[in-house]
């Protein structure tokens, strides 16, 4: 079996679902909100450590994502809210005390959060992954008085009980399984858990921090991309997701492109938005998961 989580089939043989009020390119906003602790080896660096040795603290490492909380991340939050677009932040908890009027700002504007671990460090490198998913899940609820219904493992890096644990805990969907254009019930060892496609492609992490490419290269993949859903999304709709983080994507030669995004997809007649919890609810209602499927049988 190719996939322990998901048996093989092809996208092209539609399942028949239904597009939210006609319009079956969905679009979801996904903002990564992390907090990178200054005395660790940060997740990911844009200057290479002299010689070839890395140092905590790193400061020029450090300051890339705190920028990004401080003028980034403001920038991004005034173009999505003056559009009144509904937005998911997959949010490292600890984001709560590092970055207060941030995450104030968030709850405020009604965003959902997913679940991002504690802080911007691999499940594989915390001592018990299991306490450590569920303090996080905990901490957000206690912050926005909500259930967290998705997660999305740091680095999108999951152990091989990952799933499981998140099902075990309640969580609705994932975002780790980049690889469909629509959700999947995954196979957990008890109730649910829906694969919700997420974005490498059409990621700034990947194009510009990984492939290094220009200011506009964004764009003019959304707009490819916009082109093949258009088609396809005739007969069957897609999910178009957009990873950001406000360290790429907020800063002042990109985020010019990132608001002719938006404004492209705003004006798109088959284009509507939609948060994680919204797209699982739309795809329950049509596709149950297997433990209802066997319940009704």
């Amino acid at each position: 079996m190719a996939n322990p989580r998901l048996d093989y089939t092809l996208r092209s043989r539609g399942i028949g679902l239904t597009a939210p009020d006609n319009k079956p390119i969905i679009v979801h906003l996904v903002l990564n909100i992390e907090y990178w602790p200054f005395d660790e080896p940060m997740p990911r660096t844009i200057i290479t450590p002299p010689h070839g040795k890395r140092f905590s603290p790193d400061v020029p490492n450090f300051s890339w994502v705190d920028y990004g909380m401080r003028c980034g991340f403001p920038r991004l939050l005034k173009a999505l809210t003056d559009r009144q677009l509904p937005v998911s932040t997959s949010f490292n908890a600890s984001v709560i005390e590092a970055y207060p009027e941030a995450a104030e700002a968030m709850r405020d504007a009604n965003w959902e959060f997913i679940g991002h671990g504690l802080v911007q460090r691999m499940l594989h490198h915390e001592e018990n992954e299991e306490k450590t998913i569920k303090i996080a899940l905990e901490k957000i609820e206690r912050f926005t008085g909500r259930k967290v219904r998705g997660w999305l493992s740091p680095g999108l890096q999951e152990t091989v009980n990952t799933p499981d644990i998140l099902a075990k805990l309640g969580v609705d969907y994932v975002c780790d399984w980049v690889i469909d254009d629509l959700p999947n019930w995954l196979k957990v060892r008890s109730g649910s858990l829906l694969q919700m496609p997420y974005n490498l492609e059409l990621n700034d992490s990947v194009i510009y921090a990984v492939e290094n490419h220009s200011s506009d290269e964004f764009l003019k993949r959304l707009k490819s991309t916009l082109k093949v859903f258009e088609h396809e999304a005739n007969t069957e709709p897609r999910i178009l997701a957009l990873g950001l983080h406000p360290h790429l994507i907020g800063v002042p030669h990109r985020f010019a492109y990132f608001e002719q995004m938006l404004d492209l997809l705003c004006a798109h007649p088959k284009v509507c938005f939609m948060t994680g919890g919204a797209i699982t609810d739309w795809y329950r209602d049509q596709i149950a998961p297997p433990e209802a499927d066997t319940a009704a049988r």
